[in-house]
């Protein structure tokens, strides 16, 4: 049986696609089958008339994943915009069901398995006759979710917003893990002590800049995962 844990963030560009790259290495630095999968990507990039799903690629390459990135990926866009306005540009509108089957057939592959979100939590999918959000998705595949924050200033107003919207659609938060942390620094050792206490969920690792590992035990991070 298959277990998933599904990775948001505060926003865009706050190093969740880092983070869960040494989330999918940590679990299989210990021979643990653990693999990836992402709904939707946008912004890739065109190489040779195609284009990567440079996130899934990043992902790969880190953890030492030995799979096509694209095959990772169920809906890859050029446009650097919103996964909905990229799909509406590129007429390629993205579908549940789709979705669904994408990650069942990956769940095959793997014992454990990252899901990778698009931005942060509050990010559509799809604005149209139908309406899809990123934790529509969550909900879907029956995941849990783990918040990427960064840990300097602003984190604590961005980290309590995307809990307590997580709650409201009764998404269940495993914990948080605060990006770019200086142990250093007064601030952000604060906002960790403040994160926690205001949202009342773990912050369960502090990652510093350029990291190679995640400080976390692998048997704590595996546990983070249920069955699906």
């Amino acid at each position: 049986m298959s277990k998933g844990l599904f990775i948001t963030g505060t926003g865009t560009d706050i190093g969740k696609t880092f983070v869960t790259a040494l989330i999918v290495k940590k679990l299989r630095g210990v021979a643990l089958n653990a693999g990836y999968y992402k709904a939707a990507l946008s912004g890739a990039e065109a190489m040779n008339g195609t284009l990567t799903a440079g996130d899934a690629e990043y992902v790969c390459r880190i953890a030492g994943l030995q799979v096509e990135a694209n095959n990772l990926v169920s809906y890859v866009y050029e446009a650097a915009v919103s996964p909905h306005l990229a799909a509406q540009m590129e007429n390629c509108p993205i579908e549940m069901d789709k979705l669904i089957a994408d990650f069942h057939k990956i769940k095959t592959q793997f014992d454990f398995i990252t899901v990778e979100g698009s931005g942060g939590i509050v990010c559509p999918l799809r604005l149209d006759k139908k309406i899809i959000m990123l934790t529509d998705v969550i909900k879907a595949l029956n995941l849990d979710i783990i918040i990427v924050a960064l840990a300097g200033l602003g984190t604590i107003n961005s980290t309590v917003l995307t809990v307590e919207y997580a709650k409201r659609h009764r998404v269940n938060v495993k914990g948080i893990i605060l990006n770019e942390y200086e142990s250093d620094n007064f601030l952000h050792m604060d906002n960790k002590e403040q994160i926690t206490f205001l949202t009342g969920v773990p912050v369960l690792a502090c990652v510093p800049p350029n990291a190679e590992d995640l400080a976390l035990d692998v048997q704590i991070l595996a546990g983070l995962y249920e069955e699906i």
